[in-house]
């Protein structure tokens, strides 16, 4: 794949409210950061047990505002729950942005027996792949070839230190 692709991350302060990030890479490896953007939301739905979902989207939708011509965005966490298709974030993200979404989530979940486990830089503890718009199969080599040593990809290591960030 050639274009522009995204990987998006949201924090929600003690203080309330939720800093969302994103960088841009020109390739699928994000070995070459283009951009980098946050957006600050003074308010956000509280959390509800089975809809993050409702608390994530309007923090994604603002950091993704504008990035119109992406080809992939990378979520930290499941794009569907379980093998029948229970939608998690990256889903709802897919049905609103109609790009592939890859969810890269660094704990299993219990009924997500159907995400592909992926090692990465000599890590015991693997990453679980799903995806929505591709393969997962594609998605899991996607994650597997990101640029970095680490067992997670740079890009995400670096959109959550930037979602971490007190905004300005």
């Amino acid at each position: 794949m050639t274009g522009r692709y995204a990987a998006v991350d949201v924090h929600y302060p003690v203080s309330g409210g939720a800093h969302a990030a994103a960088v841009v890479a020109a390739d699928e490896r994000f070995a070459s950061i283009v951009d980098e953007r946050t957006r600050w939301l003074p308010e956000v739905a509280p959390y509800e047990p089975g809809r993050f979902f409702a608390r994530e989207l309007p923090a994604l939708r603002a950091v993704l505002a504008g990035l119109d011509d992406l080809d992939l965005v990378v979520v930290d966490g499941y794009v569907d729950l379980d093998a029948a298709g229970r939608p998690g974030l990256g889903a709802h993200l897919y049905a609103e942005i109609r790009i592939p979404v890859v969810g890269v989530a660094k704990t299993a979940f219990q009924s997500a027996t159907h995400a592909v486990a992926v090692r990465r830089g000599g890590a015991a503890r693997p990453l679980y792949i799903t995806a929505a718009g591709l393969p997962v199969e594609r998605a899991a080599a996607l994650v597997t070839a990101m640029a970095g040593p680490h067992r997670t990809p740079d890009a995400l290591r670096r959109v959550d230190a930037l979602a971490r960030r007190h905004p300005a």
